[in-house]
């Protein structure tokens, strides 16, 4: 990886802000700083990468905190790896996911010195982060403060300016519902739970509700707002007047009619201050809105749940279903292409990981449709492999050859759908070790793939027969094994997943929700394997249907081959074979004849050869 960045003298300098009453109401003996931005934003535009900037690592999850002595980074267990390699020796890791770790609340009781306050920005800390911490301190005496001006903001002089870019209709073709439909689904969900004003603060659930896409955020097709809909029918949009533009307010005319305005986003808090006034019923929020803002409403006026959008959006409709398919059907087309090329061409030592991820954009952009990656391309060589999110960059970037495994995570924005997928490759002779490491893997993968399991099971029952022949062994991976996926939106995308977590806001698997199924291995400085599909939650039909529960399947909507020369068929039994094989009959009877028809018939003989009956 690149070389840490040294971070003493800002630590220096965020020290004496901590001190200084221009900032803080009086001294704070601890500042956290949280990965996220105003709206939880998984990914983050440039300008909001304050944790990144304060201590030098940048993967897309961690929580710094700062006190007088120590800076510590909790992150989990995706990115121990990279945080090690990109934080200087000011910074001790706190690893997630790992019981002899203290978390972050238990961490402060036992250092801070008694009646010690703890200062956050509220903007940037979601409200069931705040609560439970604010009484975990209080506890022992020390405070949870708001802190208005974020301390790191005062010494990033050359932070980046918000983007500003243009806000796009989706049209009805990919959307498959209008605005005004969705807003009557909404409002009969705030009726029901006396709801007088509904909070949306997720940029992708704002996206989704408007059928409107942009690109504020590099990868997601969101836009900064916020949107505060009422129970009789109309909603405001909080918006930069910039993107606010002509085509916004007459897509949301042609779709919802005139019950919406649109004013500024810097006039959310003011907004929220002016509903208050004369409030009888509750305003909702999810918990994963920023404390600033649910901090406005009168404690008994709040209702903290998940909001009904962000539900609505995860189960798709025909044609977001339909257009998520043949998305992916495209990105398999583009994969092929990028996988057989790489096989002819690996061997002359000229491809490198950044080359190789370029060329893989080069096949994306031939497609139909195509507006950008989903993420930024993992891809991997050997020991870069162990490294659960690598990023190559011009330090690191290293040739792919023949003799260590690559590992390739990739997608695509569509504007019929969003893809994801996993490939691990060995160009050459693996050894007889990662041939069983593969093959415990995609034994996993095959499992979970099959499962037959009652309707609205949350998703953490299942997590477990996906990592079954590593457990037989006593290896695992730092982890989930699943996430739901957006139509043409956020490549992670809530409230389901597969996971070992238990999570209080999924609302179990339901028919079409779109989900991965990626279990992994990996070996620090040697290698790592991953094999990622998305699947489909179907309609099963067992001879049983117990208590009229309804029983659900998965179909695997991915369509690239698995790697032949890294199973050990002996170790799979019958039904895995014959699983396996027709899923590479799949691949050949769909993807198959649009080779054919776009005359890539060297690519076709690579498909043909990659998906042998075994």
């Amino acid at each position: 990886m690149a070389v840490s960045k040294s971070t003493t003298n800002i630590l220096k300098q965020l020290r004496l802000s901590m001190q200084n009453v221009k900032y803080v109401s009086e001294p704070i003996q601890a500042y956290i700083i949280p990965s996220v931005d105003a709206h939880n934003s998984e990914y983050l535009a440039e300008c909001d990468k304050f944790r990144g900037f304060i201590s030098g690592f940048n993967g897309s999850a961690g929580t710094a905190i700062v006190t007088n002595q120590e800076a510590l980074m909790w992150t989990d267990g995706r990115y121990y790896l990279q945080a090690t390699e990109q934080m200087d020796s000011n910074w001790t890791l706190m690893k997630e996911g790992d019981p002899s770790t203290l978390k972050q609340g238990q961490w402060l009781v036992k250092n801070l010195p008694s009646g010690s306050q703890v200062g956050v920005d509220p903007k940037l800390i979601t409200t069931q982060s705040f609560v439970p911490l604010q009484k975990e301190l209080e506890i022992v005496g020390h405070k949870l403060v708001p802190v208005k001006q974020n301390l790191v903001e005062l010494l990033w002089n050359d932070r980046p300016k918000r983007a500003l870019n243009p806000v796009k209709p989706l049209p009805i073709e990919f959307s498959g519902k209008t605005v005004k439909s969705k807003l009557d689904d909404v409002v009969a969900a705030m009726k029901d739970a006396k709801a007088d004003f509904l909070v949306l603060t997720a940029l992708d659930q704002i996206a989704w509700f408007l059928n409107l896409r942009g690109s504020d955020i590099e990868y997601n097709p969101v836009f900064f707002a916020y949107v505060i809909i009422s129970s009789s029918g109309s909603f405001t949009l909080f918006v930069d007047p910039r993107q606010g533009t002509d085509e916004v307010k007459e897509h949301l005319k042609s779709e919802a009619g005139d019950v919406f305005k649109i004013e500024p986003y810097s006039r959310i808090e003011e907004a929220l201050g002016e509903i208050c006034l004369g409030l009888e019923g509750f305003v909702w929020f999810s918990e994963t809105s920023s404390y600033a803002l649910t901090s406005i409403i009168p404690k008994k006026h709040l209702l903290l749940n998940d909001t009904p959008v962000e539900l609505m959006k995860a189960i798709k409709n025909e044609v977001e279903v339909k257009g998520m398919r043949n998305a992916h059907i495209k990105d398999a087309v583009a994969l092929c292409c990028y996988f057989s090329w790489l096989d002819k061409n690996v061997a002359s030592g000229t491809i490198t990981e950044i080359s190789g991820a370029n060329k893989l954009h080069e096949f994306r952009k031939l497609q139909k449709d195509f507006m950008g990656d989903s993420f930024d391309t993992i891809s991997s060589v050997g020991p870069h492999g162990a490294i659960i999110h690598y990023q190559p960059d011009a330090t690191t970037d290293v040739p792919i050859t023949t003799n260590t495994l690559y590992l390739c995570d990739s997608g695509a924005q569509y504007r019929d759908g969003t893809t994801d997928v996993t490939r691990t490759f060995h160009f050459g002779t693996p050894t007889d070790y990662e041939k069983d490491c593969y093959t415990r893997v995609l034994k996993g993968q095959l499992q979970l793939a099959s499962r037959i399991f009652p309707s609205k099971l949350k998703g953490n029952y299942l997590d477990s027969f996906a990592r079954e022949y590593l457990w037989n062994i006593g290896l695992d991976y730092a982890h989930g094994t699943g996430h739901g996926i957006g139509h043409y939106l956020n490549v992670h995308e809530g409230p389901i997943e597969i996971t070992w977590r238990t999570s209080k806001s999924d609302p179990g698997l339901q028919t079409n929700m779109f989900v991965s199924n990626e279990p992994g291995y990996y070996e620090d400085g040697k290698f790592g394997i991953r094999i990622e599909d998305i699947v489909q939650i179907v309609q099963a039909n067992p001879p049983n249907n117990f208590n009229n529960r309804g029983f659900l399947t998965f179909e695997t909507i991915t369509l690239v081959p698995k790697s032949l020369n890294l199973i050990k068929t002996d170790m799979l039994t019958d039904v895995e074979k014959k699983q396996l094989n027709n899923y590479h009959q799949k691949c050949r009877d769909i993807v198959g004849p649009i080779l054919e028809k776009d005359n890539l018939l060297d690519v076709k003989e690579w498909l043909w050869r990659e998906t042998q009956p075994i």
